[in-house]
């Protein structure tokens, strides 16, 4: 995964509450079982009209959202069940982050293992970032407004690890135990 630290991206304000995974991409639009080729199928139900023509008022199908690569939005985003499309899609699309009130758990936890940081904002603060959000990361910082995250989420996203990635680091350790157990449990191996 590529490491976390700053970004710098057009925001876009989707500041419903409960935006569930199932809005985020519905299981119609889920094709795949690779963690790409999910972008055109996010937020289908409300990015598209009749016969997949982009919905004018949809935020995403907005001009002055192009490109953008941080997401706003309001209480339990990412609700509902655990479907780990729903990240795939919002980083196959260019997500680097998604800033909400709060977030569904799985879902939290999905973006922090996928390298899209998840960061938890007051109502007020998000609707105060603006149009272009600076993140810093290291500083735990957008656009200067303070936020926190678990050191252990922190450091998956600066390292850019994955649950894999952070179990090598203990790579050592690993192999001395085994080691050190082949001796004192031999009928094992």
């Amino acid at each position: 995964m590529t490491p976390f630290l700053t970004h710098s991206g057009i925001a876009v304000p989707l500041l419903n509450d409960n935006i569930d995974t199932d809005q985020i991409i519905p299981s119609r639009e889920m094709k795949t079982v690779s963690k790409t080729g999910l972008a055109a199928g996010l937020f289908a139900g409300q990015r598209y009209s009749e016969g997949r023509t982009p919905n004018p008022d949809f935020a995403l199908n907005q001009t002055k959202f192009d490109g953008a690569s941080i997401l706003l939005s309001g209480k339990n985003f990412g609700c509902g069940s655990s479907r780990e499309h729903a990240v795939w899609a919002l980083k196959d699309y260019g997500f680097r982050a998604v800033i909400a009130e709060s977030f569904g758990e799985i879902f939290y936890n999905n973006c922090v293992r996928n390298g899209v940081l998840p960061i938890q904002m007051q109502a007020k603060d998000i609707l105060n970032l603006g149009a272009r959000v600076a993140v810093d990361l290291p500083n735990q910082t957008a656009n200067k407004i303070a936020f926190d995250i678990g050191q252990g989420d922190k450091t998956m996203l600066i390292e850019g690890l994955d649950m894999i990635g952070q179990t090598l680091i203990h790579k050592a350790n690993i192999g001395a135990f085994f080691e050190r157990d082949k001796i004192s449990n031999p009928w094992k191996y």
